[in-house]
């Protein structure tokens, strides 16, 4: 971005400033750093930005965060949109979280209209040596691995290599999670966690506790386990324990999740979710598919609309609400398996799905309406960088129309979606193949 007039010398790259989280100086006309600009010219770049890089320029360091919410400019585009509140009295606190509140009601918005209308394109690249069948995507940072017994962190700008962590004695990696300290890994049959940062160590349960662990989920200081043999196993973290042993199913435990409220999830592959305390391990409850039972693949959860999303081997999506244990909807998206569900997390509106057909569809989290369904386009893919060993290639996508017969379209041009993981404008997918691309949704002007 250029500013122009008496200060055109001067160049700031304010909105792609956060890639990867990491704060990132941006020369001034002929050195000096972002630093040298004052509050005025400052304020005249964020002018030049829409709301969505707004909230972006926020979390880039404290006092571009006090200066978007707290400047008269900002004051001025917030009673643009709400003129009744112009002439009211109110307290400066409570005007920031009113603004704040705005953007990201308006950032929210432009999600939800770049995933139903925007322009899209996929950014491929070998991430592995072996196939990839999971991904995680948290605060610019993308992790994936399981496949070949290696994780990689990947930045979600960029497509960039990070680091990489493997498994302790090249046992095979079942399932992860991570945040900004630590990555949570799963083999069959114990926990291991590393340090992201400072020394890298790992820590490991103790062997032989459960029997083949399938999945996991993790709320500090506990991780969770579904295993094979029907039941959840807690342990703590850090001291290798197991804490308590929840019967949820008679079947294999398929998928979990967990609520902030110390609810565990787990699906089963007879169709059916329980439901228990996860600090007592009493078991409060399931909720079942109306339809002929089928196993459940794969779950996620909004903590704000209190519903429970899952994906099955039928092809069916599903939904229920947590506080009446009843179904919302529950709709055949795919003639095949889903793998995958997911969304944004302050997000009750898209919902993203993936499975063994390799079409990414969205949908609508209130009423299971399919509102988009995409894939890979027939173009030649363009290079984007050959800096790296990770050669990035950049590719259209092709929206479908409700008419289009799925037969028709190549098997290669939609490879199995094994896993999807959603953030800002952007889906991450693996496929069960070396690749993972990240589809990007752009804005149309």
């Amino acid at each position: 971005m250029e500013v122009t007039g008496s200060s055109g010398r001067h160049r700031a790259v304010a909105a792609g400033s956060v890639g990867g989280g990491k704060r990132r100086s941006v020369d001034v006309g002929t050195g000096g750093s972002i630093r040298s600009l004052g509050t005025d010219l400052l304020c005249i770049v964020f002018a030049l930005l829409d709301h969505f890089d707004l909230v972006r320029c926020s979390v880039v360091c404290k006092s571009w965060n006090n200066l978007i919410y707290t400047s008269s400019l900002m004051r001025d585009l917030y009673h643009k949109r709400n003129p009744h509140l112009k002439c009211a009295s109110i307290k400066s606190d409570m005007l920031e979280t009113s603004m704040k509140i705005y953007l990201e009601e308006i950032a929210m918005e432009e999600h939800k209209l770049s995933f139903l209308r925007g322009s899209v394109k996929v950014d491929q690249w070998s991430g592995h040596h072996a196939r990839v069948n999971v991904c995680r995507m948290k605060r610019g940072l993308i992790l994936t691995g399981v496949g070949d017994k290696v994780l990689r962190l990947w930045s979600a700008e960029s497509c960039n290599y990070l680091d990489e962590y493997v498994s302790p004695e090249m046992n095979q990696l079942v399932d992860y999670d991570f945040d900004e300290n630590k990555i949570v890994g799963l083999t069959s049959g114990r926990i291991c966690i590393w340090r992201r940062h400072g020394q890298r160590g790992i820590f490991q349960s103790r062997e032989g506790i459960f029997t083949r662990g399938l999945c996991m989920r993790y709320i500090d200081p506990e991780a969770v386990i579904g295993c094979e043999d029907g039941r959840v196993r807690v342990f703590d973290m850090y001291s290798g324990r197991c804490t308590r042993i929840i019967r949820m199913h008679s079947g294999p435990v398929t998928c979990l999740t967990l609520t902030d409220d110390q609810l565990v999830l787990g699906g089963s592959t007879f169709g059916n979710i329980a439901i228990a305390d996860l600090s007592s391990g009493k078991r409060m409850g399931s909720v079942k598919s109306c339809f002929s039972p089928t196993g459940l693949k794969c779950f996620s959860f909004n903590m704000h609309s209190y519903s429970v999303f899952a994906g099955s081997t039928s092809g069916y999506a599903h939904c229920w609400d947590l506080r009446t244990l009843r179904p919302v909807w529950e709709t055949r998206v795919s003639p095949n398996v889903i793998y995958a569900v997911h969304h944004l997390s302050n997000d009750a509106s898209m919902l993203a799905i993936g499975g063994i057909d390799g079409v990414l569809r969205i949908l609508n989290q209130s009423t299971g309406e399919i509102l988009s369904s995409l894939v890979i386009d027939a173009t030649k893919g363009v290079p984007l960088s050959s800096k790296n060993s990770h050669e990035v290639v950049q590719k259209k996508v092709r929206r479908l129309q409700d008419t289009t017969c799925l037969d028709i379209i190549p098997r290669y041009l939609r490879p199995p979606i094994t896993c999807l993981a959603v953030g800002m404008n952007k889906i991450v997918t693996t496929h069960n193949e070396k690749f993972i691309s990240a589809w990007r949704f752009h804005m149309n002007n």
